[in-house]
């Protein structure tokens, strides 16, 4: 059973009004159906027994409503998870970490949710016409990048499913010498790392690599990381591969990565997030604002899914939002004006 689109259904039971609006917020997040939300009293005078492929119930005291577990034997076999923790503060890191722990839960009875880009979708887009042309020319404060010279910036792309196309827009709209670095952190299942490499470097000016042992990233770089296991930079800035998987349901963590890279990088690391399902990005985000860094997000109407960047803005981190030409314009204008800086205190110190 399932419903429209074929995602799973749930039925959500709660005596607490706040809690059902936070059960079934969390639920759409990762994209599932919700076939009723409401109290046990509203359940028990539906005149059609509603369908579900899990119960989600949480009671301020059992004891109150001792019909209901009557109702449900009688009425569905889907699994029934009783006795959630009530849910946080929107917004907050305990909120996402009450996220998480439920899409656990969820999972453990419903399978993988997460929504990912297909071969297919990818294929697609690399079937799109190629891109214009007419590059942004790089703007005259920005000296161009010595080419191979490893990145003192550096910038994590997160995204999940509609990251695919909205990364590409974002570095197709880049011009050529930046001086700056790209760590590429992508849900997505391993065996189209190979197709997503060839789709996104068909018209940027950036190289698209693979993560490697004892790689500093370079300016121009766009280094995407593995999905099996974590990845994490040396003393020195160098990459180098952890030999366990990453932490969280999904693989590479958005969040470990914005932690590994801002352990070396500090604030010049920096994060944009793009489209994606669930919240990764949002437990680090707080860590890298606190480090001096840029957090910025994908406008949520650009988005094949907004939950993800979404979540990040909701921690109240993020500086920026736009659509991924927007979010390219801005780094310009950033890389810009920092030059602008520099080069205003070499005069002043002179």
């Amino acid at each position: 059973m399932a419903g429209q689109g074929g995602r799973p259904r749930v039925g959500i039971v709660s005596d607490v009004v706040l809690q059902r609006h936070r059960l079934q917020a969390a639920t759409a997040k990762f994209g599932l159906e919700v076939s009723f939300c409401g109290d046990p009293q509203r359940l028990e005078y539906q005149p059609q027994f509603p369908e579900a492929d899990l119960w989600l119930i949480t009671l301020e005291d059992e004891a109150d409503h001792p019909a209901l577990f009557d109702l449900l034997l009688d009425n569905t076999e889907a699994p029934v998870l009783f006795g959630l923790d009530q849910a946080p503060k929107p917004g907050s890191t305990d909120y996402f970490r009450w996220e998480r722990r439920l899409l656990g839960k969820l999972e453990k009875q419903l399978g993988h949710l997460e929504e990912l880009d297909s071969e297919t979708t990818l294929e697609k887009l690399e079937d799109e016409p190629a891109a214009p042309q007419s590059k942004p020319e790089l703007p005259h404060w920005i000296k161009p990048a010595v080419p191979d010279s490893i990145a003192e910036e550096v910038w994590i792309l997160g995204a999940s499913l509609g990251g695919p196309a909205a990364v590409k827009t974002f570095l197709d709209h880049l011009p050529q010498g930046l001086p700056v670095g790209f760590i590429y952190a992508q849900h997505i299942d391993d065996n189209f790392t190979g197709v997503l490499t060839r789709v996104l470097g068909r018209d940027a000016h950036y190289r698209l690599k693979a993560a490697q042992e004892g790689y500093r990233v370079r300016n121009g770089d766009v280094v995407l990381m593995p999905v099996e296991h974590e990845w994490r930079l040396d003393s020195t800035g160098a990459l180098t591969e952890v030999n366990k998987p990453w932490p969280g349901p999904y693989g590479p963590s958005i969040d470990q990565v914005l932690l590994n890279v801002a352990d070396h990088y500090r604030a010049r690391c920096h994060a944009i997030l793009f489209s994606g399902m669930g919240n990764d990005g949002a437990l680090a985000a707080p860590i890298l604002k606190a480090f001096g860094s840029r957090i910025w997000v994908q406008e949520s109407s650009s988005c094949g899914n907004s939950s993800m960047p979404d979540s990040v803005a909701a921690t109240g981190c993020a500086s920026f939002t736009g659509t991924p030409e927007q979010l390219a314009r801005e780094l310009i204008k950033t890389i810009e004006k920092s030059c602008l800086l520099r080069g205003r205190q070499k005069r002043d110190s002179a």
